[in-house]
């Protein structure tokens, strides 16, 4: 028997038994299956504390319903969508080999092997964990269509506009900001090559740019990514509300300035490119760009599995993480990062 984190109800989780020999066995009736001995997962704050706090709308469960997800929403629930191990049994091209699994938070567990991406050489397992976000990231960066020598701005410092700074950042000429208002973003951002700015600064430093990249889940950070939008800007919205009804400010110069209100997803590979990459080739180049040691900045905290269900109400909480970004899980016989 193995381990995995179960939410069970509103705020509320714990670790609970899973079989993956027994999934394993079910896989392989018609599937090539593997099984994987969990390193490191990753906590996403934005899904998963709607997840945690029972907010997955009715609409959404099925659109929502992670690949190797155990249960349904809302409780009881074993969910999760970025986890980095080692295959111990399954193809012999895979057995010993390092994979990035759209898995839950789970010690060991069995896949089809086609859900199985490896980990290329130069991108470490705990830095890995990052790919499921950077590939939302990488996606809202076709979605936007950024150029060289833009002005972009990026509302919302958290782990998908971090993780869209550092690809922002080298476009050569662009001005980039991240906007934020904990100060403690600043460090963040020079870290990853970008300016910084509070949201009442911003406008000196980014008003009128050509792209803004909105992903706070706020009102306000809706209201601020659109004040920053040039005349014909677009502004690509990545944050997800779940139940809410976020109010957007389409009055006063939003249609005097002819903005674009884009909305980028990461369930399909965005327009740009969707006649060319499929998902798997995606998230392949995800894993490749993480071998830049510039991502370790966007990992702020590593938890130890069996803390797991008494962290997440404070990894999760309203208004927790200050200058926290990326929350990975080290599982039990991986040692702690100094």
């Amino acid at each position: 028997m193995s381990r995995a984190l179960c939410y069970v109800a509103p705020q509320q989780c714990a670790l609970r038994p899973v079989d993956p020999e027994a999934a394993f066995a079910a896989l392989q009736k018609e599937e090539r299956p593997a099984l994987v001995r969990t390193l490191w997962s990753a906590i996403s704050r934005g899904t998963e504390r709607l997840v945690f706090e029972g907010r997955v709308p009715a609409s959404e469960h099925d659109r929502m319903r992670a690949p190797l997800q155990d249960g349904a929403f809302p409780f009881p629930v074993i969910y999760g969508y970025a986890a980095v191990g080692v295959v111990e049994r399954g193809p012999a091209e895979l057995v010993g080999r390092t994979v990035f699994a759209l898995a839950p938070h789970q010690e060991r567990f069995a896949a089809p092997a086609s859900l199985l991406v490896p980990v290329p050489d130069g991108a470490p397992a705990r830095r890995a964990t990052l790919g499921a976000n950077l590939e939302t990231a990488l996606n809202g960066v076709w979605d936007g269509g950024a150029g060289p020598g833009d002005r972009i701005a990026i509302v919302g410092g958290g782990v998908l506009g971090a993780l869209l700074a550092a690809l922002l950042g080298p476009t050569p000429g662009a001005e980039v900001t991240l906007v934020d208002p904990a100060p403690e973003r600043a460090a963040v951002a020079d870290a990853l090559g970008v300016g910084y700015a509070a949201p009442e600064e911003a406008e000196a430093v980014a008003g009128g740019s050509d792209l803004v990249f909105h992903t706070s889940a706020t009102e306000a950070g809706l209201a601020t990514a659109l004040a920053l939008a040039g005349a014909e800007a677009a502004v690509v919205e990545l944050s997800w509300y779940g139940d809410q009804a976020p109010r957007a400010p389409l009055g006063e110069a939003f249609h005097s300035k002819r903005l674009r209100l884009i909305s980028s997803q990461v369930g399909q590979v965005a327009t740009p490119r969707r006649a060319r990459w499929s998902h798997g080739r995606r998230m392949a180049k995800a894993l490749s760009i993480l071998r830049d040691p510039r991502f370790d900045a966007i990992i702020s905290e590593e938890i130890g599995f069996d803390d797991l269900p008494e962290a997440m109400p404070r990894v999760l909480g309203r208004g927790t993480g200050g200058a926290g970004l990326a929350t990975v899980v080290r599982y039990p016989d991986v040692k702690a990062t100094d």
